[in-house]
């Protein structure tokens, strides 16, 4: 079976701009560039235990789009590696939540090692109580979805490249 990509929002859409990655797997699913086959983006939302189970499955690499502490700039976004050897979830277990950490923590203790994971993150404005996402990070979501097309695309590239020798 060849390893496949896991396309997977998360965030609470109860909580204005961290519903973030939600939105973004709402786009994302309506036009992945044609690589749909064996790239299936899933809302998690607050399922954080079901993405650790899910993730013990054959996945190559995970693209996790969430959103992001404010660091000033709410609507920018930003794509990086996850380093799993640094993340610290938080305390106590909560089947309901969406902590990456906990869930990669979650996965290592079901025996499973976390894939290569590729972040597509979003300063937010406000994580209030309350639905719909803050002008600029709304904004900011069509900027996402290209972000993902080409994470998936420079994956698959690599994927498809001879190994240096």
């Amino acid at each position: 079976m060849t390893a496949r990509i896991l396309v997977a929002g998360i965030g609470n859409i109860f909580l204005g701009d961290d519903g973030f990655g939600p939105e973004v797997i709402r786009h994302v699913g309506q036009g992945l560039d044609g690589l749909k086959d064996g790239v299936p983006p899933v809302d998690y939302g607050i399922r954080g235990m079901h993405l650790a189970y899910d993730l013990l499955e054959d996945w190559r690499a995970l693209v996790l789009v969430d959103a992001l502490p404010d660091r000033g700039a709410p609507g920018t976004i930003h794509v990086f590696e996850a380093d799993h050897e640094t993340l610290s979830p938080t305390a106590g277990l909560e089947a309901h939540s969406m902590d990456p950490a906990a869930v990669f923590a979650t996965l290592r203790a079901l025996g499973g090692p976390p894939p290569q994971t590729i972040v597509i993150g979003c300063e937010v404005d406000t994580v209030d109580e309350g639905m719909g996402l803050s002008a600029p990070v709304s904004a900011a979501v069509p900027r996402a979805v290209v972000a993902v097309n080409e994470v998936l695309a420079d994956l698959a590239t690599r994927a498809t490249a001879p190994a240096e020798g």
